[in-house]
């Protein structure tokens, strides 16, 4: 277990449209870094896309980010998808699906996953998704071990339901339960 003592932990509800960075070149872009005053050396871990919202861990020690990353701790999410999906799409994602990562076809790692019968209850998204007048939208959850680069929404895409939504709402046995977005809580440790 790596040393703790002398690091700091937070946990983020990382809101829609910002970036997992302390510092960016690109004009008008928020960071994370604009949401609360971190100490020095602070580093997302397992970041999330701008367009993705949810659970976000920080730290002082980067060992943690190891430890965080790792395939013994489960990361889950919840997808909007575009159109009901099926129960043969879930069985697809459960068993892995084929993802292009940097021009690299991969195969996913098998997951749980599940269809949603109630909508989550969360607040609605700063910049809307899209009317009722585009079709029907369903929610899926998905348990991950791995963490590729927008791996959840390359997942749905290729069992034909693209994500128009997607949250991040547990990292091991941390939940987001009712933070709000763009509020953080410092932690004592992550383990």
């Amino acid at each position: 277990m790596p040393n703790t003592k002398n690091h700091r932990h937070f946990i983020m509800h990382k809101p829609f449209g910002y970036l997992c960075q302390f510092v960016c070149e690109l004009p008008k872009k928020k960071l994370i870094g604009e949401l609360f005053d971190f100490p020095e050396g602070t580093m997302a871990i397992g970041r999330l896309d701008e367009e993705s919202e949810g659970l976000l861990f920080l730290t002082t020690d980067g060992m943690m980010s190891e430890i965080i990353r790792s395939r013994h701790i489960e990361k889950e999410y919840y997808a909007q998808v575009d159109g009901i999906i099926t129960n043969e799409a879930i069985e697809k994602l459960k068993a892995g699906v084929e993802i292009g990562i940097r021009n690299v076809k991969y195969t996913t790692q098998p997951c749980k996953a599940f269809r949603l019968e109630t909508p989550p209850d969360f607040p609605p998204r700063i910049r809307k998704i899209r009317d009722d007048r585009h079709g029907p939208t369903s929610w899926v959850s998905i348990t991950l071990t791995e963490g590729k680069e927008r791996q959840v929404r390359k997942m749905t895409a290729a069992v034909g339901f693209p994500t128009l939504r997607l949250l991040r709402i547990r990292i091991g046995n941390i939940l987001l339960g009712n933070l709000e977005a763009g509020k953080v809580i410092e932690l004592e440790s992550f383990i």
